[in-house]
């Protein structure tokens, strides 16, 4: 008898918190019976415990089979190979031909003959918990999806015939499999609703983000992440007119549904954008008003950058619908609004789901005949601008550019090759550059990812205020006003067929040049297949064995006198067909021009070992995205170790030390010891932004900075009201800005530049100032810095003339220190390279800051 009682008491204790299906539903719901419920497959109600993605994925499977009004697919892989899952749900007989009813949807879009067809339902898409630790949304999918194939009734009826339903149930399998783990095995059988226990704080790195750390509502326009490709490969088969992204915020707030800040939209989002999202958010609110749930709406949150899932759509015809609920950040949490329970935060994501249904229902044919009229006229209001497009070209790095052209192609913008050359706006495009018209479907997203506006209504921004795409990529681009004298070719760009190449045969040496965005990773495969290899640091001409080749500084030289691998030739031919680039033989140690090849001045490369500093106290996206970008690109793995066990490392084992954004200040005086000693002895170290300080601050890095506070002081505060707080906080900020940097292009960490500027991308205050001693001031913010996106005036004072990256000897060693992140989000094409050339010619240069 004790024994039972005991086991009862456990049940008890773990139960205290499972809800049945009639907390989340009204009892005037009726559900088929042979479809199962969430409990019967999982063996726990919804809420009990954070469901596992693996749970969650055979629920929809199971799902799928049992209703014929569900069919279920696998659309991509994450990172970590979980599978991106999609369901597709309307009525019974209309599943079957779905396919017609997709192309048919779509027709409306590209014919406004066919757009007056009214018998067509509304396609929306459902998306829950982008962010791995917000996993109200997912858990809530249960029900939606349970909801939507065993429901029975008019109701049901009537929004089946009207709507093609398509569900994500997990934007971000891999996040929230990890916080799915941290909840359950941080759980109880004795709740424990303290904010203080370890269940409601995580660890670092937070579950927020995907694989690599990234945020992936950020990543919607960026695309770097098999999770977004995806997504947007399906999103515009099927073009939905109404999107919702299921978000959570912070325990002590309520819920949030869209209109946010009306003044923050993007000036490209069509005003009757905004007039749906109100007309929606009138059924959120008349929902959450029956349950006595609190909420707000048109406070923080904007709609302007359209990297995000709930603002991707505005610019693509549909209405995008941000929900924020707060969060019990585990099983049940204390708030300043009372005890905040895991079920009730999944009701409220599921009754706003129901809600944005009715809504979809209601205002089908106003939303359909939006969607329609913004692809029909596209073509029409490109004609009326004063410019016809835009002229792109890369230079030598053909990479770069295809990375660009393939990323407009995922978004369904054309671009065609120029056949002769073209002047725009003083400058000259070669034949090969491309165009991108205005006039095609997606006009206002070109016009949104070239833009280069510095003002805005409301020049407050969430985090992103400028995002030129060709600027991150390091791309020449100018509008050009006329197509007169343009010569186009008539078909678009299509992803270009792999380069073949002559097989190499055994010669005095062999060379390749910098410019490709790959090289870095092709010569740190060599490197680790044990080809021994040197880098010319000036210009030099070869025999090769038809002419005379040129060798930019940066090339790599390749003897056959120092190999010590028999199969270095064959490594050779494997590595120029992998990687796209043109290997030259060279059949002379002797030069026409420069240095000869046996030169002093050709320096040793070797592989990298890189140790990547994470932990409490850095920022997980930043060290993230380092990590992606060493990974993917470069093809190195760092090794990553946290802020507290550096000091139980051996340093000399490395031969670079890379510190991404963050504070450093809790290493022990004896790691900076250890750090210091390491560099005078040959190591290489890179800081940037926080990074960057804690390398001044120990007097590592010759300079000095203006903190964040030294930028703000310079702002006049005199006569201002309580009321210009926040006024004053937004101008103060640099809320995610592009600007342009001069570049010594003599410096071995500039190598592959072609161009004596490049763009950055900042988003801080914080500045490095110039050094005074020569050799050492590798980047330089121009005069007139600001080249997209705001920043006030004040600002931008302060930031011309500014260090963006000084770089200088340490003993034997280098210090590198950079004003921004070159890597940021993983998009920055152009100043990533300035980390790569870190890491293989960090030892080749040699400059005294004393």
């Amino acid at each position: 008898m004790r024994l039972i009682i005991t086991i009862f008491t456990l049940l008890l204790s773990f139960s205290c918190l499972a809800q049945p299906l009639s907390y989340y539903f009204n009892n005037d719901v009726k559900f088929d019976p042979t479809i199962p419920t969430p409990e019967q497959v999982l063996g726990y109600e919804v809420g009990q415990w954070h469901v596992r993605h693996d749970q969650l994925v055979r629920y929809m499977e199971i799902l799928a089979e049992k209703s014929d009004r569900i069919n279920f697919e696998v659309i991509g892989r994450t990172h970590e190979q979980r599978p991106l899952v999609m369901l597709t749900i309307t009525a019974a007989d209309k599943l079957g031909n779905v396919e017609q009813l997709r192309q048919a949807h779509l027709a409306r879009l590209a014919d406004s003959e066919k757009a007056k067809n009214t018998d067509q339902p509304a396609v929306v898409w459902m998306g829950y918990s982008v962010h791995g630790n917000e996993s109200s949304g997912s858990n809530s999918a249960l029900l939606v999806a349970y909801y939507l194939a065993a429901a029975q009734g008019k109701e049901i009826d009537t929004l089946l015939n009207n709507t093609v339903i398509l569900l994500d149930p997990s934007l971000n399998p891999d996040g929230l499999a990890r916080f799915a783990n941290w909840a359950n095995s941080n759980r109880g059988m004795n709740l424990s609703s303290d904010p203080q226990t370890r269940e409601h704080i995580e660890s670092w790195p937070s579950s927020r983000t995907n694989h690599y750390w990234f945020d992936l509502n950020r990543d919607w326009l960026l695309l770097q992440h098999p999770e977004s490709r995806a997504r947007i490969a399906k999103f515009h088969h099927w073009k939905p007119n109404i999107l919702t992204d299921f978000h959570e915020m912070g325990p002590n707030s309520t819920f949030f549904f869209q209109p946010g800040i009306p003044s923050r939209k993007h000036p490209i989002t069509p005003d009757e954008n905004v007039s749906l999202t109100k007309a929606i958010g009138n059924y959120h609110a008349k929902t959450l008003d029956e349950h006595n749930a609190l909420y707000f709406t048109e406070e923080s949150f904007d709609d302007f950058y359209y990297g995000k899932g709930s603002t991707y759509p505005d610019v693509n015809g549909g209405v995008g619908i941000l929900f924020e609920q707060a969060s019990s950040r585990g099983h049940v949490q204390e708030t300043q609004n009372g005890t905040l329970t895991f079920p009730f935060t999944i009701k409220n994501q599921l009754l706003t789901s129901l809600s944005t249904f009715q809504a979809a229902i209601d205002n089908r044919q106003a939303l359909l005949d939006y969607q329609a009229s913004f692809y029909n006229n596209a073509v029409e209001l490109a004609n009326d601008e004063d410019y016809k497009g835009y002229v792109v070209q890369s230079g030598a790095d053909t990479t770069r550019m295809t990375l660009f052209l393939d990323l407009l192609k995922q978004h369904q913008i054309q671009a065609y090759p120029l056949n002769k050359a073209v002047k725009a706006n003083g400058q000259s495009f070669a034949a090969g550059s491309y165009f991108v018209p205005l006039a095609q479907p997606q006009f206002r997203l070109v016009k949104a990812i070239f833009s280069e506006q510095k003002r805005f209504v409301d020049n407050t921004f969430y985090d992103v205020s400028g995002w030129t795409l060709a600027h991150a990529f390091n791309l020449e681009f100018a509008a050009i006003k006329s197509g007169w004298g343009l010569d186009v070719s008539k078909d678009a760009w299509q992803q270009p067929e792999q380069a073949q190449f002559q097989a190499l045969e055994a010669q005095y040496a062999f060379g390749f040049k910098w410019d490709n965005y790959l090289a870095p990773k092709m010569l740190n495969k060599l490197l680790q297949q044990g080809v021994q290899a040197r880098v010319a640091l000036s210009p030099l001409s070869a025999k090769s064995l038809t002419s005379t080749e040129e060798f930019a500084a940066g090339s790599i030289i390749v003897p056959a006198g120092i190999q010590t691998n028999p199969q270095w030739v064959t490594l050779l031919n494997d590595a120029q067909n992998e990687f796209g680039i043109a290997i030259t033989p060279i059949t002379s140690g002797l030069t026409s021009q420069g240095a000869d090849l046996g030169s002093r001045t050709l320096a040793v490369v070797k592989a990298p070992k890189v140790l990547l500093v994470g932990g409490q106290g850095t920022s997980q996206y930043e060290v993230g995205e380092v990590w992606y970008y060493l990974d993917r690109f470069v093809g190195v793995a760092p090794t990553i170790v946290e802020i507290e066990r550096l000091g139980n490392l051996e340093l000399s084992g490395y031969s670079h030390i890379v510190l991404a954004h963050g504070n450093y200040n809790s290493l022990s005086d004896a790691d900076k010891v250890a750090i210091k000693t390491w560099v005078r002895k040959g190591g290489v170290i890179w800081g940037h932004k926080g990074g960057a300080k804690f390398l001044v601050d120990q007097q590592l890095l010759k300079t000095t900075y203006l903190s964040r506070r030294d930028v703000a002081s310079a702002f006049k505060t005199d006569g201002l009201h309580y009321g210009d707080k926040d006024h004053l906080a937004g101008r103060q900020r640099i809320a995610g800005a592009i600007f342009n940097t001069k570049v010594d292009l003599t410096h071995p960490l500039t190598f592959s530049l072609q161009r004596n500027t490049l763009p950055v991308f900042k988003n801080s205050t914080w500045l490095l100032e110039m050094s005074p001693a020569p050799f050492v001031n590798v980047l330089q913010y121009t005069e007139k810095p600001l080249l997209a996106g705001f920043t006030d005036d004040v600002n931008i004072e302060q930031v011309a003339g500014a260090a963006g990256l000084v770089a200088h000897s340490y003993g034997r060693g280098n210090v590198i220190g950079m004003t921004d992140n070159p890597v940021f989000r993983g998009y920055w094409y152009g100043t990533s390279r300035l980390l790569s050339n870190a890491l293989f010619f960090g030892h080749t240069f040699s400059a005294n800051a004393e």
